[in-house]
């Protein structure tokens, strides 16, 4: 059955149209998945299709009946709305609270929310959950989604996955989030230059569909080139040169895979980035933060070691943010000590991007931190880097107050590149990049030799430019994840993680506890704790001891490869032993 059926729609802002002449149609079951570059038209685009835009030229046509629900970017609700007039409105308790759909949205989203709870002053995270709640209760044919993952935390972003995956309805995301594409779409189109792209499959397939069209597109134009050059020596030759006709031979996998490039040299960037760095950037011993009366990190031991590319996730409120003002200085431990390196220059992505002057051009606020810099093996000024990252032509003279927020991200993190600091804390930097730039960023971002800690929401930019990594659990303590965000998610599911705020868990630790069992088995639960702590104290201090062999021996290629190796089955085991302490620590209660 066809649902929304769009005939030669055009639409336009300025001299150039954002769609020209573009005819689609969606079907029930249809689940896709839409990309492309800011500023190309994606939003206008799923606007037209919802009829909450009426395109200059085209038509269209939804089936009749349709039953639609629309999210968009923003979220706006009525000044004294609250949780239960948003998502249930004036259904009685018992309809909704007897539909198992209904119960899995509230306990999905906003299980740390009361129905009551006014939505003046929650933040951006929260009021996303609460307009997606109101989008999912309803019975719906279609959705169409603008950015739904948009201030959402990892655990979030996997309920709704989970979510849209079990619902049979047709769906239609915009979003810049490829793991999530991957997860809910089968279909994929690409709006560029006013015309939509259409590719069979997830992100994925779609990446691969398009190399492969690059690839038969360069060839296909090499041949025409070829044929043009014996042809012009044909006229100047003369007739004999018809000869014996050219033989051409394309494998179409071996062709991509000698294209693609090399995987990112840890071992190598380990190496310049202890050359730099030396053997110490961040060693933290024993310290206690307190924000606000509340202590976010309690005896807290932990070393940040030269070339390290560590992934930080984390529920709202557990302290990632608190972490990396400590690293860079913003932030003092309340108890404790902390190391610096004295080689460090430090350089921190936050989320405010109010420090650029709105006054100067994008290329005099790259320009004025420097204006070339070397990454990888390569040098690039700082128009070609501009250039990378979506600033072509004209648009590197445009006022840095003109740019959107997308625009603004992209130039603060090459101000950041520019200074070539050799450790790096970038704090959301997906948000507001198309995909298109997340690679650019990703690529540049694959050869940078220093330290980086990553906070993220988005799983694949995680597992892009990160080698590890590890979480705050809301214990005041740092937890490594030898299975990445996958490990994560299932401690968070299993009560392996607690609760949001260290606050929240120390108020629980504060509660009367049970009385002890006293039998022979809880007291040899309770040895066989402080045996695996002792094993945990003495794991963290022989990857201490490596990680300064490693600095020792920063140019000795075939060394660092042994000491690396060594490393990672430390830090497997330290995780093992961490898992184990963490169930029995359950059980004994």
């Amino acid at each position: 059955m066809n649902l929304i059926n769009v005939e030669n729609i055009s639409k336009s802002y300025g001299p150039s149209p954002l769609l020209d002449g573009v005819s689609l149609g969606l079907d029930e079951g249809d689940r896709i998945g839409v990309v492309g570059r800011n500023g190309d038209g994606k939003s206008t685009l799923v606007s037209i299709l919802a009829r909450e835009l009426e395109p200059d030229d085209g038509r269209v046509t939804h089936a009749r009946g349709l039953r639609m629900g629309y999210l968009t970017q923003r979220d706006e609700f009525p000044p004294d709305a609250t949780v239960r007039s948003i998502v249930v409105g004036d259904r009685a308790e018992h309809e909704w609270a007897g539909d198992t759909r209904v119960r899995d949205i509230l306990s999905g989203l906003l299980s740390d929310l009361t129905l009551d709870a006014p939505i003046a002053g929650m933040s951006g995270g929260e009021r996303r959950r609460v307009a997606l709640a109101r989008l999912l209760v309803p019975e719906s044919d279609l959705l169409v989604l603008d950015e739904p993952t948009n201030h959402l935390d990892i655990e979030a972003i996997d309920w709704l996955a989970r979510h849209l995956r079990s619902r049979r309805v047709a769906l239609l995301v915009v979003t810049h989030d490829r793991w999530f594409l991957d997860e809910v779409t089968d279909r994929t189109w690409e709006v560029v230059d006013g015309s939509v792209e259409r590719y069979e499959g997830g992100y994925s397939a779609f990446v691969l569909a398009k190399a492969e069209r690059s690839r038969i597109a360069a060839a296909t134009e090499a041949k025409r080139q070829n044929l043009l050059r014996k042809e012009l020596a044909w006229l100047r030759r003369g007739p004999q040169a018809r000869t014996s006709k050219p033989k051409f031979r394309v494998d179409a996998a071996q062709a991509l895979i000698a294209d693609e490039p090399p995987l990112r040299d840890t071992v190598e960037l380990t190496r310049f980035a202890t050359a730099r760095l030396g053997k110490t950037v961040f060693d933290l011993e024993d310290v206690t933060v307190t924000v606000g009366g509340n202590d976010i990190f309690e005896h807290l031991t932990w070393q940040l070691g030269p070339g390290d590319r560590l992934g930080l996730v984390g529920v709202n409120g557990s302290g990632k943010s608190t972490l990396l003002r400590l690293l860079d200085g913003a932030v003092k431990p309340t108890a404790g000590r902390l190391v610096r390196g004295k080689t460090v220059q430090l350089a921190h992505l936050s989320q405010n991007l109010d420090e650029l002057d709105p006054e100067r051009r994008v290329l005099e606020s790259v320009e004025e931190i420097k204006r070339r810099i070397t990454v990888g093996k390569r040098d690039w000024t700082a128009s070609q880097l501009l250039e990378r990252l979506g600033f072509k032509g004209d648009r590197q003279w445009t006022p840095v107050g003109d740019l959107s927020g997308g625009e603004r991200r992209r130039l603060q993190v090459l101000r950041l590149l520019m200074a070539e600091p050799n450790v790096l804390l970038l704090d959301e930097p997906t948000n507001d990049l198309d995909i298109e730039t997340l690679t650019e960023l990703e690529d540049i971002l694959d050869g940078w030799p220093g330290t980086l800690v990553v906070v993220s929401h988005d799983r694949y930019f995680l597992e892009r430019v990160t080698d590890r990594v590890v979480a705050l659990l809301g214990n005041g303590k740092i937890s490594f994840l030898p299975g990445g965000v996958d490990e994560y998610l299932s401690r968070r599911a299993s009560g392996g993680a607690t609760t949001k705020t260290a606050q929240a868990v120390r108020a629980q630790e504060a509660a009367p506890a049970a009385k002890p069992k006293g039998n022979a088995q809880d007291w040899k639960a309770r040895k066989e704790l402080d045996r695996l702590e002792r094993r945990l104290d003495k794991l963290a201090k022989q990857q201490a001891a490596l990680h300064e062999q490693l600095a020792a021996h920063a140019t000795d290629y075939a060394k660092l490869q042994e000491l690396d190796a060594e490393l990672k089955a430390l830090q497997t085991e330290a995780a093992e032993v961490e898992e184990e302490w963490l169930m029995l620590a359950e059980d004994v209660g």
